[in-house]
Formats: structure tokens, C-alpha cells, sequence
């Protein structure tokens, strides 16, 4: 029998620093079997996961789906001296769409987070990690060039070290449509990124934010699963566990994603969240039904 899809439900978040985050909310089909915030990557608009949203949303999970600040529906007129701190899409951003998911009217339910390379950075950063009752992250790593295949690694030092800071200098921001890579980047993002994507640990080696960072995810006792295609140059499983590894106080357990064997044709680092993905979004489901359904109204009081 199949269940009436309900329509996606566009809205608006007010960070906790008042600013304003273009969001959508998909309703579940059905009775209410948990709720899901998608936590995306960098440069990579809400519209991108609107297929996994409604994958999730048909099968009783409320999903909710947002644009960082800056990106997307959420970008100001100008990026040119557009100023922020990277962390923000974490720590104030996606606080937001978890604020408001947990807040939402209806029969108490465990929240979920289904992350995408950054999404399981941002996840460390959230205030309140102990209002989510698991965490699926896919394609996160360290972000650092010697975790790549050597071909990978040449094109991502190129990036770094020659076409971003020309781009840059000469729009203030990062272009980064115009190469067909994704959203524009504020500046600020674009310089974070690049100096953490020098260090084999991400930000954990930054001296200037590690221990502030080392304290946020010590937090976390969240279960976790982080997933990581075979064929995924920008975050191998080497990436994965060598960040993951900042997550010393939960328990968490690396899968790697062999496509070949899984007849899902290529993965990448962006084809976790296309049609022929969807056996990966099941697996992600059906990990979420295995766990305590404490309800999120009782997580936080």
C-alpha cells in the first residue's frame, strides 16, 4: 500500500545570533518514526538532499533540510565582506534546525542527524549534542591532502595554494560556482578550511582552536556511524578514522562503502545523496531503529 507523500513545507530559523537561515521541513507519511536534521557539506545547497529527505520523510521520518549562512537561500546580497566563522554553520546554524526539530509539535520522538563530510564535523560543535539520539555521517574525513590518491592530492594543492587565493583576491570570497565545485564560500570559510585541510587531524592540530575544539567534542556521547566510499578521494577511510578519532568519549564504528560490490556505480564524495544511493539511505534508517528512543523532549529540559 502506498502512503501519500506530504508536501515539503519551506521555512525560516533564526540563529541564536539572530540571523536569518532558509530551511524545509518534510513531513512524515504515516505515523511518526523519528525525526532527521540533514547536516550538509561545504558549498552544497539544501536542494541537493531534498531526494533523501523525501526517502526519509516516506518512511515516517520528519526531515528537515537547511542552507549554512551564506550559502544557498541563506546568502547575503554581497559574500564581498561578508564576515563569519566557519564553526558558525555549527555551532549557531545547525543548532537552529535542531532547536526547531526538537521543539516541533507531535508525538515525542528520537532526533537523528544524517551528516555529509562536514555535516560530521559540525555535529562535535553543537551545543547540546546530547539532544540527538544518533549520528550517520557520510564521506567524513580530515580533509587533509596526504590522505588522497596522489592525483587528488596534486588538484587539492593546486586548489589551495594557487587558484583560491587568486580567486579570492580577486572577488573577496571564493568563486567557487564558477569552477562548477559548488556554492560560492565566504571568505572567512575559505581561509578556515583551507589552513585546517593543511593539518593531518583537521582543526584538532590547530593550536589556535584545538583545545576549545577538543572540549566541545568530548561532549559527545552520541552513537555514531561514519561511512565512507572506497572511491572517495576527498574523505578515504584513512581521512575518516584519523578525524573520527576526535570523538574519544562516543562510540563510533568506520564502514566502508565498497560501490563495485554494492552494484551502486561511483560514489565519490558526492554521490552518497543521488538516486542510485538509496540502499545507503535504508542502511541509515534502519541503524536509526536500532537504537534507544529516549524522545526528544525528554532530552532536554
Amino acid at each position: 500500500m502506498n502512503t501519500r507523500l506530504n508536501e515539503p513545507e519551506p521555512l525560516t530559523l533564526t540563529a541564536a545570533d539572530g540571523y536569518r537561515l532558509s530551511a524545509t521541513y518534510y513531513p512524515e507519511s504515516g505515523p511518526l518514526r523519528g525525526r532527521i536534521v540533514v547536516a550538509g557539506a561545504t558549498g552544497v545547497p539544501q536542494r541537493f538532499y531534498r531526494r533523501f529527505a523525501l526517502f526519509a520523510a516516506s518512511r515516517g521520518h520528519a526531515t528537515w533540510t537547511l542552507d549554512y549562512r551564506g550559502i544557498g537561500q541563506s546568502r547575503p546580497t554581497s559574500l564581498k565582506g561578508f564576515r563569519m566563522d566557519y564553526r558558525d554553520w555549527a555551532r549557531l546554524d545547525l543548532a537552529a534546525a535542531v532547536d526547531r526539530a526538537a521543539q516541533q509539535p507531535g508525538t515525542p520522538s528520537s532526533l537523528f542527524i544524517v551528516g555529509h563530510s562536514y555535516g560530521g564535523h559540525a555535529f562535535g560543535l553543537l551545543p547540546q549534542p546530547d539532544r540527538v539520539a544518533g549520528l550517520y555521517t557520510f564521506a567524513t574525513g580530515a580533509g587533509w591532502h596526504g590522505w588522497m590518491p596522489p592525483l587528488e592530492r596534486l588538484r587539492v594543492l593546486a586548489m589551495w595554494r594557487l587558484i583560491g587565493p587568486l580567486l579570492t583576491r580577486w572577488k573577496g570570497y571564493l568563486p567557487w560556482s564558477l569552477l562548477g565545485m559548488g556554492e560560492d564560500l565566504p571568505l572567512d570559510v575559505y581561509r578556515q578550511w583551507r589552513e585546517w585541510c593543511s593539518r593531518p587531524r583537521y582543526f584538532f592540530d590547530d593550536p589556535e582552536v584545538a583545545d576549545e575544539v577538543a572540549a566541545s567534542f568530548d561532549r559527545v556521547r552520541t552513537p555514531i556511524v561514519a561511512a565512507n566510499a572506497l572511491d572517495d578521494h576527498w574523505a578515504p577511510p584513512a581521512s575518516r578514522d584519523a578525524f573520527m578519532a576526535g570523538y574519544r568519549h562516543a562510540e563510533w564504528r568506520g564502514l566502508d562503502i565498497d560501490p563495485v560490490r554494492m552494484g551502486l556505480g561511483p560514489i565519490g564524495h558526492m554521490g552518497y545523496f543521488r538516486p542510485q544511493a538509496e540502499p545507503l539511505w535504508r542502511d541509515a534508517l534502519e541503524w536509526f531503529e536500532t537504537l534507544p528512543h529516549p524522545g526528544v523532549h525528554c532530552a532536554h529540559a
